[in-house]
This record gives C-alpha cells, structure tokens and sequence, in this order.
C-alpha cells in the first residue's frame, strides 16, 4: 500500500525500540509523525526516507564511492611505519 499509515506500536516494533522511545522521539519531533485525534502516527514513506537520512547522516563517506586500493594501501603504510 503507497500510503502505510503505522500506529505507534507498529513504529517500535520496526525499529525494535520501545514504545516509549518513538512516543519521545515524535513529541520532540526527532521522527516524522502527526497526530490524529491525539494518537501519533506515521506514513511509512517518511520513515523510510528518514532511516536513509539516518544512515547518511552516521555515516557520510557511505554515501560516497569506496576507497581506490591506492589509499587503502597507503592508509596500511602509515600503520606499518607507526610501529
């Protein structure tokens, strides 16, 4: 379904944190979510994007291309020489 809309509950369970966690995350707006008469809810689209943004914002250099075997060699040298 395009527009999965998830209870609270369901959120935890797909990030495998507690209820409490994504009901903190969501008042302090750490998490795309609205509220419908009072319950919090989320589209799963938006939880999708922001796990990518997650992944990318922990670690940026995945979002670039691997590192050449020239660097990886020279990264070795520099530990070998620091012995």
């Amino acid at each position: 379904m395009p527009d999965e809309i998830l209870t609270l509950p369901e959120v935890a369970s797909l990030l495998k944190v507690a209820e409490k966690t994504v009901y903190t995350m969501a008042q302090r707006a750490e998490i795309p979510a609205f509220k419908v008469r009072g319950q919090w809810r989320f589209k799963r689209i938006d939880l999708d994007r922001w796990i990518e943004a997650q992944k990318v914002a922990l670690n940026p250099s995945a979002a670039q291309s691997e590192p050449k075997p020239s660097d990886l060699k020279a990264a070795r040298r520099g530990r070998q020489d620091d012995h």
